[in-house]
């Protein structure tokens, strides 16, 4: 970006939004053994096999990546040591812990919806004007070009020199030129059609000028920028239903621009999912510091947008309430009793049943700075005004494998009645809980496609149901995260494999195409079951045993006595 359009970016961030992004601890709230199953059949690659090559590329990447940023913290960790900048860190455990005392309560700080349309303004529509559809590089470094790679428009008064780049097919050059020149005339809808015509011909394999010599991800940048165009006309259209699937296949194609993602945020805000906008919002900031970006300004606005959709989300949750309560080192037990008597006082409402999630780190953007690690950590308590809303969170803490059984009779096909209430039970009450938690939780401490896995048996629901356009967004939306999460965590051999098997399994599923395999997370939920069904029949026994237990010291008590009156 030049500096002109940086120096505009600060005057905005200083205009509106002046003293908003600032650490206001407490908005009305603020206060890994091996989980996987074995896989006996091997990684399947009938239909997603090229994904599944991308996938291992892009974990060696992400892997590269998170190394040289490791290394670069390193160096400016020994600096600040060197030049006795570094505090003790007993004082800083001492001064952290003692905020969980003092918690008081205070009001959202509301961000108007001006400001967060300035936002979608400066970042999600940049450059929707010029007509050169070239390469870009995400960040400065040489050495990680080819991972971070993303097709975007040139700001035509300053168009680098890109003689090394290489050239788009000159027939999906023109379609692009068309679309976008209908785009400048507003005329979203015809606009839409050319770019997905352009979309046509690169599945028929008119990408570059050189298809035998392209690489694949230069390939998927330039159909995962096609995809953030029709995002664009669709949310332009005001019909972000559309523009969901490309959002989700953008990130799909190139997770580590983070525009995809910030654009995602959008697309799920117009749909008033708050939540997964925020979380969006929170993966575009650490993309954006990942790849090697330093603008300040952009970071800020990003972090202000997250910070609208927890505050939007936060508000407008009817069933629950929440408390972020910032810590240093490992929470005692009567520390969390102290939290949750802090949390009773302010949500009296919500008080049916406390969770405090201690399963993984929580960040805010008021304070999250991801060039300091660990960033400054939260402790998240939940309060629900229904005891059966919140008891499926101690489920999940407690059990390996994430999947949500309540069936009655547990091995036997669900009939549609029972379907429609179990994906009721899943679309009302734990996915919207779940993607709360994840709104501030960039990864966990759970299996490394935990959260994801809900989905996809979510939309094994909907199939069943036959509601085919919801099981195409949520299995397009679970590949998307599915995508991202290399970036996000450090991948195991073994989560890799699973990953790689439900990418596999989710591109078969959005190909219709069938095999006599079972998809990967119907056989994670038998597993679940199964489970479920041995703790169910330990339980049972243990009740019987500790009853005939009773028994037998009763009738022992009656025949002693029996014996001392004779």
């Amino acid at each position: 970006m030049d500096s002109g359009s940086s120096k505009g970016l600060e005057n905005t961030v200083n205009r509106v939004y002046p003293d908003q992004l600032v650490p206001k601890i407490n908005t009305s709230t603020l206060t890994n053994p091996s989980i996987i199953p074995e896989m006996s059949q091997e990684i399947k690659t009938s239909c997603g096999d090229k994904q599944v090559e991308i996938t291992v590329e892009r974990i060696k990447m992400a892997k590269s990546i998170k190394e040289k940023q490791s290394n670069d913290l390193e160096k400016v960790a020994f600096k600040r040591k060197a030049e006795g900048e570094e505090k003790p860190t007993g004082r800083k455990e001492a001064k952290i812990m003692e905020l969980v005392s003092p918690l008081t309560t205070m009001p959202l700080p509301h961000i108007p919806l001006k400001n967060i349309m300035d936002v979608e303004g400066k970042l999600v529509y940049v450059d929707e004007e010029d007509v050169s559809y070239e390469f870009v590089e995400s960040f400065i470094s040489t050495e990680m070009r080819p991972t971070c790679q993303a097709a975007e428009i040139v700001d035509p008064l300053h168009v680098p020199n890109f003689s090394f780049l290489p050239q788009i097919d000159k027939w999906l050059r023109v379609a692009l030129k068309d679309a976008s020149s209908c785009y400048r005339q507003k005329k979203y809808a015809v606009a839409a059609g050319q770019f997905r015509t352009a979309l046509e011909l690169c599945s028929k394999g008119a990408v570059l000028g050189k298809p035998f010599e392209s690489s694949a991800e230069d390939i998927a940048s330039i159909a995962s920028f096609i995809e953030t165009k029709l995002v664009t006309c669709y949310l332009r259209m005001r019909k972000p239903d559309l523009a969901l699937n490309h959002a989700h296949r953008s990130i799909v194609l190139n997770p580590a621009y983070f525009r995809n993602h910030l654009r995602q945020a959008t697309v799920f805000r117009c749909l008033e999912r708050y939540s997964e906008a925020a979380r969006s919002a929170m993966i575009a900031d650490y993309m954006f510091w990942l790849c090697g970006r330093s603008d300040q300004c952009i970071s800020k606005l990003i972090k202000l947008y997250w910070q609208a959709m927890i505050e939007e989300a936060i508000t407008r949750a009817e069933s629950f309430s929440v408390m972020y309560t910032p810590f240093a080192t490992k929470i005692r037990a009567d520390k969390i009793e102290k939290v949750k008597e802090v949390f009773t006082k302010t949500h009296p409402a919500y008080v049916e049943y406390i969770y405090t999630d201690l399963q993984g780190l929580h960040m805010l953007p008021q304070t999250v700075d991801w060039s300091s690690f660990p960033p400054q950590q939260y402790l998240l308590t939940l309060g629900f005004k229904n005891k059966e809303d919140g008891k499926f969170l101690e489920k999940i803490s407690s059990r390996k494998l994430p999947t949500f059984t309540e069936h009655k009779t547990p091995f036997s096909l669900l009939t549609r009645e029972d379907t429609v209430r179990h994906m009721e039970t899943m679309g009302k009450r734990i996915l919207p809980i779940l993607d709360f938690i994840r709104s501030t939780q960039l990864n966990g401490s759970f299996c490394a496609c935990s959260g994801v896995m809900e989905k996809l048996q979510y939309a094994s629901l909907l199939s069943q149901l036959q509601r085919v356009k919801e099981q195409s967004q949520m299995i397009n939306q679970a590949m998307a995260e599915l995508a991202t999460l290399p970036y996000l965590q450090d991948i195991s051999q073994q989560e890799g494999e699973l990953l790689q098997s439900l990418m596999a399994d989710a591109m078969d599923t959005l190909e219709g195409r069938r095999n006599d395999k079972e998809r990967v997370w119907n056989a994670i939920q038998k597993v679940g079951q199964i489970e479920d069904f041995l703790y169910q029949l330990e339980d049972s026994f243990l009740k019987t045993k500790k009853l005939r237990t009773a028994r037998r010291q009763k009738t022992k008590m009656k025949r002693l006595q029996t014996v001392q009156q004779s």
